[in-house]
């Protein structure tokens, strides 16, 4: 999977988790940039993205995510 294949899948996810049929994600986009981006939706955006890849996360790597292209190069590495 390409880190693009990998971006539109999780903006795919990102539209289902916030119910915005029109968000769009970008590198840089991180919890600021989304009003609806909050604790409880954080935790079923990490959840989905889980189920939905195959994947699962440890705590400190969750705590070093900045950004969208933070967590695409993490789930990238988990891909490999």
């Amino acid at each position: 999977m390409t880190k693009q294949d990998l971006m539109s899948k999780i903006q795919a996810i990102f539209r289902d988790v916030f119910d915005e049929d029109d968000l769009i994600i970008v590198a840089s986009t991180n919890s600021g940039d989304i009003d609806e981006w909050d604790s409880l939706n954080h935790i079923n955006l990490v959840s989905s993205i889980e189920k939905d890849l195959g994947i699962r996360f440890s705590l400190g790597e969750l705590e070093s995510l900045k950004d969208v292209g933070a967590m695409v190069d993490l789930i990238m590495d988990k891909l490999v």
